[in-house]
């Protein structure tokens, strides 16, 4: 069951999601680590940090995502996968952003605790575009 999980490689949608949630959590580490380290260490305003660590964790997950999660090491055209996936985490970065202004502008919340919502949002939107663009088909 472990190979299976960490090792094989698989076109199983929950053996995907798994995965994706382990990158997600990894690339949700750096991301935050660097929102806190912008904002709270380098005074840098938390929507502008907001950017700057998405950007960094973005590659993270790119890494991850495909070369573990789905498995796309024979793509031919990198430049187009790269782009494309550059776009759907560029809508998520919008996501996120009006998110955290929202969760901490409108409604209060510290800034950390809104990423922390907003990342479990955004999530669910970076998986399924991702799913669709490496697969061509639907979510399930």
């Amino acid at each position: 069951m472990i190979d299976k999980l960490f090792r094989q490689r698989t076109d199983n949608i929950f053996i995907q999601m798994f995965r994706y949630v382990f990158v997600g959590g990894t690339a949700f580490i750096v991301d935050f680590f660097f929102l806190y380290f912008f904002s709270d260490i380098c005074g840098i305003y938390y929507l502008i940090s907001g950017v700057l660590s998405f950007i960094i964790s973005v590659l993270v997950n790119y890494i991850m995502s495909t070369k573990w999660v789905f498995n796309q090491d024979n793509i031919e055209n990198k430049v187009l996968e790269f782009n494309l996936f550059l776009l759907i985490s560029a809508i998520g970065l919008v996501f996120t952003e009006i998110l955290l202004w929202l969760f901490t502008d409108i409604f209060g919340l510290y800034y950390l605790l809104s990423k922390i919502v907003a990342a479990i949002i955004v999530m669910f939107w970076n998986f399924i575009a991702r799913r669709i663009m490496f697969y061509g088909r639907n979510f399930l």
